[in-house]
């Protein structure tokens, strides 16, 4: 007798239903499609790969037969050969990858939600948009796109992992990991103590989070030194701490030597996540292995 075993990720083909946008510099795009009835994620910072169009083309050029399988087939491939295979299409062909953190499921009717930040589309920027700020920016409903996301709820692209005995969880983000932070803070049960730092670049970007976590969220605008400010913060007494902290590699690890090396927090208890290196786009980096 042969077991089928599901692939814990797949590709999904997924359209745009409708934006909204969130303030100056965050629009959430929510997404659709039959697909949809086979993602399934316990969300907090769920990450997927968001393939867009590339410039001129009408959808994203995947070569999603050569890809991870379907759960309904029982295929458990590596998922290497897709990437070959795209990173083989011509380069006015292949599709854009981006990696994003889904911020919402819902059912009935099946849709995701994921926020973009919009870098750069303002006129005269010092920095111009990249193609994933510019498409985010004037998607609409009907476009096309397709996503590397879970096919198996509790998956090894959700990071956030608070211990059993967590007593305070300590939330640091920048504007490219606010999706996810919102989404880990919303997540947390009734009663879960919560300081949490979040950094906008514009006041208008600051977001209602709905938690039942008894949870203190200070926003952070306008380029606020977050490590001056965590680091002036008489953090209330616990006994084993957990942080997850999220955004540009640099201040990250800034970030996790305050907390591991003047907190004294164990090393093991906080979980790091570099979205983003100055100065590199993500082709870059990711080439960079860092």
């Amino acid at each position: 007798m042969t077991t089928a075993v599901a692939a814990p990720f797949r590709f999904f083909s997924l359209q745009v239903v409708r934006t909204r946008r969130l303030g100056p510099s965050l629009v959430r795009v929510t997404f659709a499609g039959a697909d949809l009835a086979h993602f399934h994620s316990h969300g907090r910072d769920q990450s997927l790969s968001l393939f867009i169009p590339a410039e001129g083309q009408t959808e994203p050029a995947v070569p999603v037969e050569l890809g991870w399988g379907s759960p309904r087939s029982g295929e458990a491939e590596s998922g290497g050969r897709w990437w070959q295979g795209w990173r083989e299409l011509p380069d006015d062909v292949r599709a854009v990858m981006r990696s994003y953190t889904l911020r919402a499921l819902r059912r009935d009717p099946d849709e995701i939600d994921i926020d973009f930040v919009l870098h750069g589309i303002e006129p005269g920027a010092a920095t111009p948009a990249g193609p994933a700020s510019r498409w985010a920016a004037r998607a609409c409903a009907g476009d096309r796109v397709v996503v590397l996301g879970p096919a198996v709820a509790d998956n090894r692209a959700i990071r956030c992992r608070p211990p059993e005995d967590t007593d305070l969880v300590l939330v640091w983000g920048d504007e490219t990991a606010v999706p996810a932070a919102t989404a880990i803070l919303e997540s947390l049960p009734a009663g879960t103590r919560v300081r949490a730092w979040l950094e906008v670049p514009h006041a208008g970007d600051v977001q209602d989070v709905a938690t039942e976590a008894d949870a203190e969220i200070t926003w952070l605008v306008g380029g606020r030194d977050a490590v001056a400010e965590i680091r002036a913060v008489q953090l209330p007494s616990c006994a084993y701490p957990y942080a997850w902290i999220a955004g540009e590699s640099g201040r990250v690890k800034e970030l996790r030597r305050h907390l591991v090396g003047e907190r004294g927090i164990d090393r093991r208890r906080v979980t790091f996540v570099g979205y983003w290196r100055q100065g590199l786009t993500e082709e870059q980096l990711r080439s960079s292995g860092a």
